[in-house]
């Protein structure tokens, strides 16, 4: 048998890598599908946060900047702990970007404050001198757009599964009570702001755009989109 097989390349060939390409199968596939899976503890993004990447779509945001920390020291010590798959499990789409003209975002929740992205948006120079990062004071004047939000968050939970309304996911509800639920988180975020505009429109009942996206910044960080 194994004589005859020494004799013929093709066929010696195929015995060697049949078992071993089961091997690897065996050994590859399992851990591939865990690691696709949501990391332990990850919630979907709220409807503010929801609201806010909208806003970071809208605005191209992910053409400057990426979301992909990779495993090498050099970004690690700037950003953070290197992303996981399991992270992204409920993002789409994925905006993982193509290009850094600015820096990386999958963590900066860890390390940057409301406060610090309120005045950055406003005037990127005044808080980084030398940034070629346009100002996006209209931020500051448009309002949220709560429907495509809750469309959106809704949709995600009807065909995708997305894990709203249960004990460790986020309350999502009827559109009024999501509503009444996002003007909660906005509460929160332009509490540690001194926009005074801002402050009078959230009394009105007018969510600015500012606000949702400092939300879903916010929400970029190892310990926020993870429970606890």
């Amino acid at each position: 048998m194994f004589s005859w097989l020494e004799k013929n390349p093709f066929f010696f060939t195929v015995a060697f890598l049949v078992p071993f390409s089961i091997a690897g199968l065996v050994e590859i596939v399992p851990e591939f599908a865990q690691a696709s899976r949501p990391t332990e503890g990850l919630k979907p993004y709220s409807m503010l946060e929801t609201a806010g990447r909208q806003v970071y779509i809208k605005d191209s945001c992910n053409a400057c900047h990426s979301q992909l920390v990779r495993p090498f020291k050099s970004e690690t010590d700037r950003y953070g702990m290197y992303s996981l798959s399991g992270e992204y499990a409920y993002d789409r789409p994925f905006l993982w970007g193509s290009k850094r003209t600015g820096p990386d975002l999958h963590r900066v929740g860890d390390y940057r404050t409301t406060d610090w992205h309120e005045n950055h948006m406003w005037d990127p120079e005044s808080v980084v001198p030398g940034s070629i990062m346009p100002a996006y004071k209209h931020m500051f004047s448009n309002s949220v757009d709560i429907d495509t939000a809750y469309a959106e968050a809704y949709t995600q939970k009807v065909v995708f599964g997305m894990p709203y309304d249960t004990p460790n996911g986020v309350a999502l509800g009827s559109y009024e009570e999501a509503k009444a639920l996002i003007y909660d988180e906005a509460k929160a975020i332009v509490a540690d702001m001194k926009n005074q505009d801002v402050k009078d429109a959230l009394a009105r009942g007018e969510i600015k755009e500012i606000v949702a996206l400092i939300a879903y910044l916010n929400s970029l960080s190892n310990e926020r989109r993870v429970a606890q």
